[in-house]
């Protein structure tokens, strides 16, 4: 009995320290910013909206955007409510928030299109535009994720924040774990729109 307790406990201390890089990476909050011009403007793609709809980003050119990959059943699920709440703060000064419902990380966002509307809706009161679930890590990763990795790191995990400045040129990449009301991030926020 008292080998097998010995062997358990040293497979989690593998397991442990085979994972820690992994989740050391997933959970980062650093900051990357953009180096050059990117593969192009955010607002020469066409989506689809939550609801399946054809919508062309065009329409959001001439706005700072905060792209994000959210899901409902995470951890920092309710980063939407901080997320709502930058929306509104900052909308009347050109910014807005565009969510891309991934499904990615652990099977995080599995709900239907309805679900997914009416969970961000009735439990976080979420007015920003949501789009289609999205792919937005590997080869098959959405046109507007391989944008916006073409020179940050992909998502690591739900909830990373990608900020686009008002011609559609991806400006810098925030972990999942930076809130939305953090310093860094409304400070950088604040300076795309200022275009200081």
């Amino acid at each position: 009995m008292k080998k097998s307790w010995i062997v358990a406990i040293a497979a989690v201390i593998v397991l442990g320290s085979l994972a820690a890089p992994w989740v050391k990476r997933a959970v980062s909050a650093d900051m990357q910013r953009a180096k050059g011009a990117g593969a192009g403007s955010l607002y020469d793609l066409e989506v689809r909206t939550l609801e399946g709809e054809a919508a062309d980003l065009d329409q959001y050119r001439g706005l700072v955007a905060l792209v994000v990959n959210t899901a409902s059943k995470c951890g920092l699920t309710p980063q939407y409510e901080g997320l709502e709440a930058l929306y509104r703060e900052f909308a009347p000064q050109g910014f807005v928030v565009l969510g891309f419902p991934s499904n990615d990380f652990m099977g995080q966002e599995p709900g239907s299109p309805a679900e997914i509307r009416y969970f961000c809706t009735e439990r976080y009161d979420v007015s920003f535009p949501l789009f289609e679930k999205s792919r937005v890590k590997g080869d098959e990763k959405s046109p507007v994720y391989a944008l916006l990795t073409a020179e940050l790191d992909e998502p690591s995990w739900n909830f990373t924040k990608y900020l686009v400045d008002r011609e559609g040129t991806v400006v810098a990449r925030f972990g999942p774990r930076t809130a939305p009301d953090s310093p860094r991030l409304r400070a950088t926020i604040e300076s795309a729109l200022t275009g200081r």
